[in-house]
């Protein structure tokens, strides 16, 4: 995955956080099972996320994971 199409996907999600009142990425994190660097990194594009943190991180942010990745893509084009 190009490093474009990571930062992308961690804005989506980063943007996505933001829309719900008071999420941190610690509190995204916990929601997710994952660790709060994870989150982070993922949000600053440097991590590759598995299929499965990535319907994680969809189910944390109650979104379909559909949408998060076409937020992601539309960033791309």
């Amino acid at each position: 995955m190009s490093e474009v199409a990571l930062k992308a996907l961690g804005e989506a999600i980063r943007t996505r956080r933001g829309e719900i009142e008071g999420l941190s990425q610690e509190g995204l994190a916990d929601l997710a099972g994952m660790h709060r660097t994870y989150v982070s990194e993922i949000e600053r594009g440097l991590r590759n996320p598995s299929f499965r943190n990535l319907f994680k991180l969809a189910a944390a942010l109650d979104i379909p994971l559909s949408d998060l990745v076409a937020q992601a893509e539309r960033k791309c084009v």
